[in-house]
């Protein structure tokens, strides 16, 4: 069994296709997922999901380069936490790729967000991408690593996964470490240890090979795990058996 660690079904790519989104996580042995927020507009869907159907979590955040109606604040994700389904805080982080500029606005909502994260006891899900070293600093000073959580999408350096590691974070990976050119991926893929890793879709993004440009779905992340099996010559059934264990000890205490 495999568990689809970050997703957003709630999409609307995904949400007309819904019924098949869920059969085909059933017939590729996809037991649950996490469908995670990038807005608080859209968060009382994500909610719902998760009520209607019990193999469906949720998260609450911001999207560190959403232009949310609602800004978040630690008051407001605390209470939205509350939830039993809500079983973490985002994604939250940082992205300087997308937005250029003055944006100390970002990183105050991302330690906005490992506030509240600290405060209601969920782990955090972290969205990095150009800033790296931005984002492990500000872990650092606002203490993430005393609630922990999953550096999500991760496309990072071995030096970076092994700095998050140290900050009891997770590393996630999501379709691009299928794709050739992800050599500096696979590498991290390869080293840090299992004990220490997430598999992601990140639907309806980053298809994984062979559906690379493709709309991609949680079923199709049975891929990843073949791909990291590969990379580290083990068996797919020891990865899924790892993952599966890594997303109870981090998200649910073992409840799954």
């Amino acid at each position: 069994m495999f568990i689809d660690s970050h997703c957003h079904i709630n999409f609307p790519e995904l949400s007309k296709i819904f019924d098949e989104v869920l059969a085909n996580m059933r017939h590729n042995e996809i037991s649950h997922a996490l469908c995670v927020s990038v807005n608080l507009e859209d968060f009382p869907q994500i909610q719902l999901l998760a009520e209607q159907y019990d193999h469906i979590y949720a998260s609450v955040g911001v999207h560190p380069d959403h232009e949310s109606d609602t800004e978040p604040t630690q008051a407001l994700l605390v209470k939205l936490a509350q939830h039993p389904k809500v079983i973490a805080i985002g994604e939250t982080g940082l992205d300087y790729y997308r937005l250029k500029g003055e944006l100390e606005w970002q990183r105050t909502r991302f330690r906005t967000h490992i506030r509240a994260a600290r405060e209601c006891r969920k782990p955090l899900i972290i969205h990095t991408r150009e800033a790296a070293q931005d984002t492990l600093r500000i872990m650092a000073e606002e203490g993430a690593a005393e609630i922990g959580g999953v550096m999500h999408c991760f496309t990072e350096s071995l030096e970076v996964a092994q700095a998050a590691i140290e900050m009891n974070f997770y590393i996630s990976f999501s379709g691009i470490v299928t794709f050739k050119n992800a050599i500096m991926l696979k590498e991290v893929a390869q080293n840090i240890p299992l004990e220490r890793i997430l598999i992601e879709t990140d639907s309806p993004y980053l298809a994984p090979v062979p559906y690379r440009g493709k709309l991609n779905q949680p079923a199709y992340v049975k891929h990843v795990a073949e791909e990291i099996a590969k990379l580290r010559g083990i068996s797919l059934s020891e990865v899924g058996h790892a993952t599966t264990e890594n997303f109870r000890r981090l998200f649910l205490n073992s409840r799954v």
